[in-house]
Formats: structure tokens, sequence, C-alpha cells
């Protein structure tokens, strides 16, 4: 089987898309993700709001310390965006051969969404468990990427693999919202001109990237909540308690504790935060993926027509 050059394209388009909005917004992710991370011990609460986690890095001179682990993020973000549009891609022209149908219904654009989400979750989850544990550590303390992955066992590099499971259906709910909605956009467009819309304007793009984001963000967050913490940096020195550290991070533990020490309420704390952080991410990655998708493809086809004259000069010769 040769290789599906519309979902490198896709793929690659999206890969560049998500590296761009990731590196631009990375000081608002470790703020947002410290932020969800704590749990209110004892009435105690180290941040009552989002701007005291940049407050803290302000007073204390550690203002760098905002984009600690942001190769490793950049790195899951790049491998986990490509894999995701690729499969997502793949899968959705794969469906529509098999099935003979012009269009994709949206139980089956869901089926398609969570089963890119699933593959992509498996190969990138200790990427996204060494990040999330290098943005949660105290500021100026974090380990490096390699020291952060062989810190546990093999197994602690898939803490929240579960949950990350489960969360497949963000993306899920994202893209089918988002395609959805770019369908019916773009085919109003067509029958109010003369001429066919190929593309989103860069405006809608970021728009029904913002909305479709919003939508899947909110119906998800209680879980978004519990892989944070699960995740994070265990910011306590005592062996003994490092020690239990598996045990009370399971998923049911920490449902247990947010409930208990936070109330219903807890299962939504940071939310506005997330949303910020997660819209405005998914909404820039959408509005560059569409943008550059059409120069990704040339190049992809222009690169492929000189490896085929390359070969043909080869064999000539």
């Amino acid at each position: 089987m040769g290789v599906d050059l519309e979902s490198v394209s896709e793929a690659t388009s999206g890969a560049i898309g998500s590296l761009l909005s990731t590196t631009i917004l990375y000081p608002l992710d470790t703020c947002k993700t410290k932020y969800q991370a704590e749990a209110r011990a004892h009435g105690q609460q180290k941040y009552r709001k989002l701007t005291d986690v940049l407050w803290e890095a302000i007073s204390t001179r550690q203002v760098l310390s905002l984009y600690q682990g942001i190769g490793t993020k950049n790195l899951q973000s790049f491998i986990s965006q490509f894999v995701y549009f690729y499969g997502y891609s793949y899968f959705k022209r794969l469906y529509m051969e098999k099935s003979g149908f012009k269009k994709i219904g949206t139980k089956a654009n869901l089926i398609i969404a969570a089963a890119a989400g699933a593959c992509t979750a498996v190969i990138t989850q200790p990427l996204d468990t060494a990040s999330s544990r290098m943005q949660t550590s105290a500021f100026g303390k974090s380990k490096g990427l390699w020291e952060t992955l062989t810190e546990g066992s093999w197994s602690d590099a898939f803490d929240g693999l579960g949950i990350s499971l489960l969360l497949t259906s963000n993306p899920a709910i994202q893209y089918t919202v988002f395609d959805q909605l770019k369908q019916k956009l773009l085919m109003r467009n067509k029958n109010g001109a003369e001429k066919t819309a190929v593309t989103l304007s860069a405006f809608s793009a970021f728009v029904l990237g913002a909305l479709s984001k919003s939508i899947a963000t909110f119906l998800t967050y209680p879980a978004i909540r519990c892989k944070v913490v699960i995740e994070a940096a265990d910011t306590d020195d005592d062996e003994t308690k490092k020690s239990q550290r598996k045990s009370k991070k399971t998923i049911s533990a920490v449902i247990c504790a947010i409930w208990k020490r936070e109330g219903i309420f807890g299962f939504f704390k940071g939310l506005h935060a997330q949303i910020l952080k997660t819209v405005l991410s998914s909404a820039l990655l959408l509005m560059i993926k569409e943008k550059i998708a059409a120069t990704t493809w040339v190049l992809i086809l222009a690169i492929r027509r000189y490896l085929f004259l390359t070969r043909g000069r080869l064999k000539s010769t």
C-alpha cells in the first residue's frame, strides 16, 4: 500500500499549526496547568486565581520558568497532531471508499475521530505525562525529559493513559463540530457566490475553531481536571508519601479526593483557564492549518515529482 499523500499533507499542516500555537501560548498553558493541578487541602489554596501563578513567577524572578518543558511539549504536540490528522484524514477517506458515500455522517465522523485520537493517545502518552510533570514542577526545578521519563517505572510514563483514551471524545467532538460547521459555511458561500469557496478565511476558521473547542471542552472538562492531577509532578519531598503516589493517583482516588476536598465545583476548577487556552490554541491551530494546507500539498507534490525524476535519471544511467 502506497503512502496516502493527501493524509500526509493534512497531518503535516496540522502538526505545524499545533507547533506554532503551542509555542505562542505556552506561558498561559503553564499557568493553566499549575492552577488546575493544585488540590485544596484543609481549606488552604495557594493559587486562588490564574494570575496568581503568573505573579509567583514574576515575584520570584522565575519568568523564564514559564517555558519549562516547552521542548517536550512541542515534541509531543507535533507528533500527536501529525498522528491524529493523518489517522483522521486516512480513516475518513477509507470509510468513504469502502461505503461509497460522498459525505460522512455525524456518528461515523465521531467514531473515526475517536479512533484517530486513541492511536494518538497511546503513542504520545509518555511525552504528555512528562510535559505535565515538567510544567507543574516548582519554578526553576524542572528536570530534563530523559530524567523525567526514567525517574519511575516504565508504567509511570503511561500515567493517565486510561483517562486520555476517555478524552479522545474531546477532539472527536471538536473536529466533528468543526467539519460540520465548515461544510455548511462553504456550502452557503458556494450557493451565494459565483465562485466556489475552497477554503475558509482565516477569521472564519478562527471562529469555528473557537466555537467547536468550547463545546468539546465544556463537555469533557471534569475528565481533563482529573487527568492533570494524575499527571502532575509530586511536590512532596517526603519519600514515604512519594512511594504512595501510584495508589493516590488512580482515577477513582483522584475523583474521590477532588469530591471530598472541593466538592462538585472542584471538577470544574480552572474551566475558564482551560477554555481560554485551548480555544485560543485550537483556533490558532485550525486557522494556521487551513491557510498552509494548500501550500503543504503543493510542496509534497513537488517533492514527489522531484524524487520520481531523480529515480528515473538514476535508472537511465
